[in-house]
């Protein structure tokens, strides 16, 4: 497989120098594809997994709580490792590494998630509920080792397609586009199915065991359509080849080094990452980051029928709207990002949330007001989540070899501290 085509242009001295062209809009609509599964399961992971556990099938909050942090706790561990297997590996054959990778993670999730939102297969009323934790935890171990395979897999493949800062930035602005038509599909569906009871009318304004099937033909139809999406990301993502134990050509100075150097740096080993000071800024960043965006998306749906005791329509519309706002504003990343740099950006992305936490703290009642707030939450959190992988894909610069790694590291800090902070909620503030 070739390299992307070069063009030659004249540099200060008259020199010429090869210059990468743009990446097509058709590569890019694929490569954005290729996540579409992964962010359907986490959707439905985040937002309703707890509210399905608790509410709907009747466990307690620390079953619910443990088999979310089991899930978080195991993709934190196989994202590193799977990080560090992915910059090691040739491929399958002439396919390239990112690519094998993925094709074994989207065959993991395929193979697994739809058992995690269906009932317990051979559990009765009188069973134990440790029998339930059982059941369902390998399902969510090879479920998690496949979401974790994926996302790495096309994550690194981002400072790989393309060179230049910007395009790095749009790459992540579409990828993350997708992301949030994923999340407006699954609140659409589940609006869809919530609203076609009607067997059951008098039973239908709050959750309970009738929702089971509504949760279990969502799984089902968020793998199907995923499928297809994975589908079009193989056939439309072409990845150079790289022999194993080879070492790319420089691409682009990374955009966190700002001092500049008289002499090319050695391209950096995963170990030698270890000892970068901007790894560990960034990694903590990214953490906070996906803390603000994942806690807010797993207690979105609690806090609706929980705290505001809102009826079961409003777990799909109110998450809806934050995740539109989210889309609309995933398109603004590369004119704001090229107008007031990304350090200024993510401060107007944590500027927004905080107007939201203020909002909603402030006020104890809320009616039609919690769809402006969901629309600042959305905008906020699509702002610092573009922004941020964007600085992690400059961290990367030239050294895409140990791309994988450095990935999985910033996920590994994510999922702990996402496992963490929701099994700390749960014990500390159980729902009734």
């Amino acid at each position: 497989m070739a390299e992307p085509p070069r063009r030659s242009s004249l540099g200060a001295g008259g020199s010429a120098v090869a210059v990468a062209e743009a990446l097509p809009l058709r590569a890019r609509l694929s490569f954005a594809a290729g996540h579409f599964l992964n962010d359907l399961c986490a959707s439905l992971w985040f937002t309703y997994l707890l509210l399905y556990l608790h509410a709907v099938l009747g466990y307690s909050h620390r079953l619910a709580g443990g088999l979310l942090l089991a899930g978080q706790v195991a993709d934190g561990l196989c994202t590193p490792l799977l990080g560090y297997e992915a910059d090691r590996s040739a491929g399958c054959g002439r396919y390239g590494r990112r690519k094998s990778w993925h094709l074994a993670g989207t065959t993991c999730v395929l193979v697994s998630f739809p058992f995690i939102f269906s009932p317990c297969l051979g559990c009765k009323e009188n069973t134990p509920q440790w029998a339930a934790f059982i059941y369902y935890l390998p399902f969510i171990v090879i479920f998690q080792f496949g979401w974790a395979a994926t996302q790495i897999s096309h994550l690194s493949l981002i400072p790989e397609l393309v060179t230049s800062d910007h395009e790095k930035v749009e790459l992540t602005a579409f990828r993350y586009a997708f992301t949030v038509m994923a999340n407006i599909t699954v609140y659409g569906l589940a609006w869809l199915l919530l609203n076609l009871q009607v067997d059951q009318p008098e039973r239908t304004e709050h959750l309970g065991i009738q929702d089971v099937p509504v949760f279990r033909n969502l799984s089902l139809i968020v793998v199907g359509l995923g499928a297809v999406f994975s589908l079009i990301f193989h056939l439309g993502t072409k990845e150079k080849p790289y022999p194993l134990g080879s070492l790319p050509q420089p691409e682009s100075t990374p955009l966190l080094q700002k001092e500049p150097t008289r002499c090319l740096r050695p391209l950096l080993a995963w170990k030698d990452w270890l000892l970068e000071p901007a790894f560990y800024q960034v990694a903590v960043l990214y953490m906070a980051t996906r803390l603000i965006v994942n806690l807010s998306q797993t207690y979105i749906a609690m806090y609706l029928t929980n705290s505001l005791l809102l009826p079961k329509k409003y777990i799909a519309t109110i998450p809806l709207v934050l995740y539109v706002s989210g889309f609309l504003s995933s398109f603004l990343m590369k004119p704001v990002n090229k107008w007031i740099g990304r350090n200024l950006t993510y401060f107007v992305g944590i500027l927004v949330i905080l107007a939201f936490a203020s909002w909603v703290t402030l006020t104890r009642t809320m009616g039609v007001e919690i769809y402006g707030a969901a629309a600042l939450l959305g905008a906020g959190s699509a702002t610092i989540l573009v922004t941020s992988l964007s600085m992690t894909a400059d961290l990367i610069g030239t050294n895409t070899h140990s791309g994988a790694f450095v990935y999985g590291a910033m996920s590994f800090t994510d999922k702990m501290a996402n496992g963490l902070a929701v099994m700390a909620i749960q014990n500390l503030h159980p729902c009734p």
